[in-house]
């Protein structure tokens, strides 16, 4: 799974961007389900056919990032961002345009705050001398990612991106390894879910399935002077209980336990008390869809260096696996 991983991460993808990780999925997956087609938001949707319940798996494309807002008569981009995140965790960042333009991220250092540091006081430096020639590779509204190889040491991988390619990485596994089973699986490829869950809400529109599962991380407690949070890189995917989105349907949460549990797959219990996923649009969405998530443990989230434990992965693949048979 190492070598797909790496090729999502690195795949730009950033909100609204998604073309890339869209393209790079629909090669890896194409030869492996009975239909696929791309909607009209940009969602991707794969289909393995069946006679039972209508399940749907989502994993989002989409990485959080940075938007251009102006370019000053020296070249310098001033930036906005795209999702959530902290304008500390890009100091010092290098970020890369879909056009492979890459720059530096530092801040105004006259009279710089670093306590109170705001996007309004940061900015790009791709390396011009002018504002003519910076808007030869960057314009107004175009988007940056981070710049940030994959590294792996042992089970533990760290990259930009890992939410959620490392949920899509499930998800193309499953794809990929799935012998057939009597119900209809949905594998949503979604988009913005970093600005507002928004593809997975038109996906599940369109699809009013039995019951969605959610694949994305979610945060640990087991960093020196974490949050306290019982969720730990390393010791298994995590059945979702609650979050700020979703309280997890008793079914599905039910049904992904059970499954790790009989077939002795290690998991644990995640209780997210800031963030969601996926499954808190799709449940409220078409008079109500059983829903719930299966979560992988990250460290530091919306950062360059987001970092999961491999065998979290590979457990994920088989407890959904067991769970879109036995649904």
């Amino acid at each position: 799974m190492i070598s797909l991983l790496e090729k999502l991460t690195q795949a730009f993808g950033v909100s609204g961007n998604e073309e890339q990780v869209r393209d790079l999925i629909c090669n890896e997956i194409k030869d492996y389900v009975d239909s696929y087609h791309v909607d009209a938001l940009g969602n991707l949707i794969a289909v393995k056919k069946g006679s039972g319940r209508k399940i749907m798996l989502a994993a989002h494309m989409d990485e959080i990032g940075v938007m251009a807002t102006h370019i000053d008569d020296k070249g310098f981009i001033r930036f906005t961002n795209i999702g959530g995140i902290s304008p500390h965790i890009f100091v010092g960042q290098k970020v890369r345009f879909a056009n492979g333009t890459c720059g530096a991220i530092f801040y105004e250092e006259k009279d710089a705050d670093m306590k109170n540091l705001k996007f309004s006081k940061m900015y790009i430096d791709i390396g011009a001398s002018s504002r003519a020639e910076a808007e030869k590779k960057v314009k107004t509204g175009d988007t940056a990612c981070f710049l940030s190889n994959l590294t792996v040491q042992g089970e533990f991988a760290y990259s930009k991106a890992m939410d959620d390619r490392c949920g899509c990485a499930v998800l193309v596994e499953l794809i990929r390894n799935l012998s057939q089973t009597s119900n209809e699986l949905y594998f949503v490829f979604t988009v913005q879910e970093e600005v507002g869950l928004r593809g997975a809400r038109t996906a599940a529109f369109q699809i009013v399935p039995d019951i969605a599962i959610a694949v994305d991380i979610t945060r640990t407690g087991d960093t020196p002077e974490a949050e306290l949070m019982e969720v730990q890189c390393g010791k298994g995917p995590a059945v979702k209980i609650k979050d700020s989105n979703i309280i997890a349907h008793p079914e599905v949460k039910r049904l992904l336990a059970d499954c790790a549990g009989k077939n002795n797959i290690p998991f644990q219990y995640e209780v997210l008390e800031r963030g969601g996923t996926d499954a808190g649009a799709i449940h409220i969405t078409a008079g109500g869809i059983p829903s719930g998530a299966l979560s992988i443990p990250c460290r530091y989230i919306h950062s360059p260096v987001e970092c999961i434990s491999l065998r979290d992965l590979e457990n994920a693949v088989k407890i959904l696996r067991e769970a879109v048979k036995q649904a």
